[in-house]
């Protein structure tokens, strides 16, 4: 072997050496997100002390005739259509037959500044029978969601938020896809272009105090720091509410939202989403 021959063995050798350990040759996976789970923001801790906290429980209440919701013609997907017994119609609106409003997004919307929480596990967001299962979705910034397609055909995900980079995701099979939000916002938008009629709404906050009303219309908000507290009602149709709520230690604090038939069309928190193409060019 001449010397030349041996000398570029040799620098080979050490940076593939270097190279193995600079990019953690150990195996190690920090998963498919991306997160380090010895970063910072994993290791934050719940700064909530149990033994005093308090708690927001309620009830939103519907007044006036509930709104005949469309019908859905799902014909042209059988294989949807033969999971409902009946013919499916929107979500839009759901009075319970209590006379409460259900997928209401209530939330603190602000008290909880100060304060940072752990990233909760993943939670998820199934397409099936071509319906968005939940409707109405609360998660964390950064927390991971799990978008499952249940029927084995042809959906994409198309979430359009106003305050940071959505996403159009297509699910031609069963399969999921994990996404997530890095900045608090409510509510992102998110549909299906291969079916019209399939809609859904994620809220996305920095903490988590977030309830869904559910077919009773109730909701919980647990184990509260004391303090006092803005809390809002969100609906897709008849807007928002808000009340300030005074969280004392081993209380529960009830309250009640009211909606009303005549609040149909309200002007809905909803922005013009981001148009990627024109964002690029004012910042070219």
């Amino acid at each position: 072997m001449s010397d030349r021959t041996e000398l570029h063995w040799i620098i080979t050798s050490l940076l593939v050496i270097f190279l193995a350990v600079g990019c953690g040759g150990d195996g190690g996976d920090a998963g498919s997100s991306g997160k380090d789970s010895s970063s910072g923001a994993a290791s934050v801790e719940n700064p909530v002390d149990a033994s005093t906290a308090g708690n927001i429980s309620g009830t939103v209440a519907f007044e006036g005739d509930a709104p005949t919701m469309e019908t859905i013609d799902m014909a042209a997907e059988e294989v949807c259509a033969a999971k409902h017994s009946s013919a499916p119609t929107s979500k839009n609106v759901l009075v319970n037959d209590n006379g409460t409003l259900a997928n209401v997004f209530v939330y603190v919307k602000s008290g909880l500044e100060d304060l940072s929480f752990p990233t909760p596990e993943p939670t998820l967001l199934d397409q099936d029978g071509c319906t968005y299962i939940p409707h109405v979705l609360g998660v964390m910034t950064d927390q991971d969601i799990n978008i499952r397609n249940s029927d084995g055909i042809l959906h994409n995900i198309n979430a359009t938020p106003v305050e940071q980079r959505g996403f159009n995701t297509s699910q031609p099979v069963n399969m999921e896809t994990s996404r997530s939000f890095g900045v608090s916002e409510v509510m992102i938008p998110v549909r299906c272009d291969v079916h019209g009629w399939m809609g859904a709404y994620i809220g996305v906050l920095s903490h988590p105090y977030h309830s869904v009303s559910s077919s009773e219309g109730s909701f919980d908000l647990a184990t509260l720091p004391p303090g006092d507290y803005v809390i809002e009602a969100w609906h897709e149709y008849y807007g928002t509410q808000t009340q300030n709520v005074t969280v004392a230690t081993g209380e529960t604090a009830e309250i009640t939202f009211t909606f009303s038939a005549s609040m149909a069309g309200a002007v809905i928190p909803l922005g013009e989403a981001i148009d990627l193409h024109k964002h690029a060019t004012d910042t070219d």
